[in-house]
């Protein structure tokens, strides 16, 4: 059956594992999905690259199906809100449409060297005073300055008055529009460490610090507010795109953490922890970031954020790489089956470590091995790495602000893991608040642009109505997990400084 009220909203989260499509209904309920599973690609160690081609084909993949399993009409969409993975970027031909490299995730550590260059001349504070942000290779500019590197290399014959760059946001928002619009919002351009914080604009200086054109960066727009037009060709109708968030700071949004003291954390590829500051900007003294939460009819939001890198992709290279699980949801019965880890601990340090250490040569691994341990202490020490490593964070966040975190809001798919979440509330000892939808990148993406197109008038409203699944009080354990905490701290101040320089 057709429907033909425009009373629907299509949220569009671009991750980093996949490409989905969420109709939400005008009560903010989930109507139905489509889900795309990404292709990795580690050309070297240390490098993730994804292909954009394949990111735009599966999100128009995603777009149809989502519409032709629910027989909901595209007319009947008011509006599309877009979340992607931060961070992750590339350049592109707009005579051609097609990409000159394929694009370099944020996991990706190939300019870790570049970046400690700089630190060595001197600029790693002047970074962080006009950027908010750590100089780290998990940032934009300097994957930007590799893919121009490249370019001039290898493709000598490229007409750089045609070149457009950006993150994945801008890259997507470029094919929906048939090539119309190039742009970014404040939320994913100040991840690039090319955004200036206080005048929430591309810095002139970094540009050049940097060595990255100005014309080929998009245009900054607030997060929530109309950017454009679909091509018409693509659905048979265009719509507003009415949204553009990093999927943190969409997440963020979609628990109505629009106050200072309010924060949430993401468990997917990575954790992402953010607390919402206000109107100013708030400085870290405990290696956090400080970044834009939203902006929204001119209003501006602030967050402190700890970047985690290692989450479900520690759960993923369980399954994949070392093939000790089948899949994530066994994790769970694997962890209760043991009465802990028997003295094995994980360091997630993967793709190095992010906040609190920012050590770009620290790497993954296990500590504590005798010869008593199964592949059931293996996988709990991976869990219990997980909420450790949010634990440092929840302190650092503590340490910056004023007001003590008192509950974590949680979203993201480990979160599914019930024997985690109750592992996380000991830990942090504070109440775990996990919602009914855990797609709240999605559903912070739909709620910005329904705001934006008028499905929905009152921001509060929308977010007190959401479900909560469930509550995760510390329990009788709480003491003892939080004592084999400082042991875990230990085992990753061995794990530090790994790589030679």
């Amino acid at each position: 059956m057709t429907t033909n009220a425009a009373t629907y909203i299509l949220g569009l989260d671009l991750g980093t594992t996949g490409n989905r499509a969420i109709l939400f209904d005008a009560e903010g309920k989930i109507v139905n999905q489509a889900y795309k599973e990404l292709t990795q690609h580690y050309p070297q160690p240390g490098w993730v690259e994804h292909n954009p081609m394949e990111i735009w084909q599966d999100t128009r993949a995603c777009m149809e199906e989502v519409l032709q399993k629910t027989g909901i009409s595209a007319d009947a969409v008011a509006g599309i809100g877009l979340t992607v993975q931060r961070e992750t970027c590339l350049l592109w031909d707009k005579t051609t449409g097609q990409p000159l490299h394929d694009a370099i995730v944020w996991l990706d550590r190939r300019t870790a060297s570049m970046c400690r260059h700089l630190a060595k001349q001197g600029y790693a504070q002047e970074i962080q005073n006009r950027t908010g942000l750590v100089l780290d290779a998990y940032f934009s500019a300097t994957k930007l300055v590799w893919l121009l590197d490249w370019v001039k290399e290898n493709r000598p014959e490229v007409d750089w008055g045609n070149i457009l760059g950006g993150t994945i946001d801008s890259w997507i928002l470029w094919n929906l529009t048939g090539g119309r619009i190039h742009a970014t919002d404040r939320s994913n351009a100040s991840r690039t460490m090319l955004m200036n914080l206080e005048t929430r604009d591309w810095d002139s200086i970094l540009l050049e610090l940097f060595g990255i054109p100005a014309q080929i960066m998009p245009k900054i727009q607030d997060s929530v507010g109309i950017f454009g037009e679909t091509d018409p060709e693509l659905l048979g109708v265009g719509l507003p795109i009415a949204a553009v968030f990093g999927d943190q700071q969409a997440a963020l949004f979609a628990h109505g953490c629009d106050r200072p003291g309010m924060l949430k954390c993401t468990y997917g590829t990575g954790s992402f922890l953010i607390a919402q500051t206000g109107e100013e900007v708030t400085r870290s003294h405990n290696q956090l970031l400080s970044t834009v939460a939203w902006t929204r009819s001119g209003e501006v939001k602030y967050a402190l954020e700890g970047a985690m890198f290692t989450t479900g992709r520690c759960i993923q290279w369980l399954r994949d790489g070392l093939k000790l699980i089948d899949s994530a949801a066994e994790t769970e019965a694997i962890a209760r089956s043991v009465r802990d880890a028997n003295g094995v601990y994980f360091v997630p340090a993967l793709s190095g470590l992010g906040a609190p250490h920012w050590d770009m040569s620290a790497r993954g691994a296990f500590m504590g091995i005798t010869a008593g341990v199964s592949r059931e202490h293996l996988v709990r020490a991976v869990l219990e790495a997980i909420a450790y490593q949010v634990k440092e964070v929840v302190d650092a966040i503590d340490k910056d602000t004023k007001t003590p975190v008192k509950v974590l809001k949680v979203d993201g798919g480990a979160c599914e893991n019930d024997w985690l979440m109750q592992f996380q509330a000991d830990a942090l000892g504070i109440p775990v608040e996990r919602p009914a939808i855990l797609d709240a990148t999605a559903q912070g993406a739909a709620f910005g642009a329904g705001l934006a197109v008028g499905v929905w008038d009152d921001y509060r409203r929308l977010v007190q109505g959401r479900a909560i699944d469930r509550v995760f009080e510390p329990g009788a354990d709480a003491a003892s997990v939080q004592r084999e905490f400082f042991q875990w701290q230990k085992a990753l101040e061995r794990a530090k400084n790994w790589e030679d320089e």
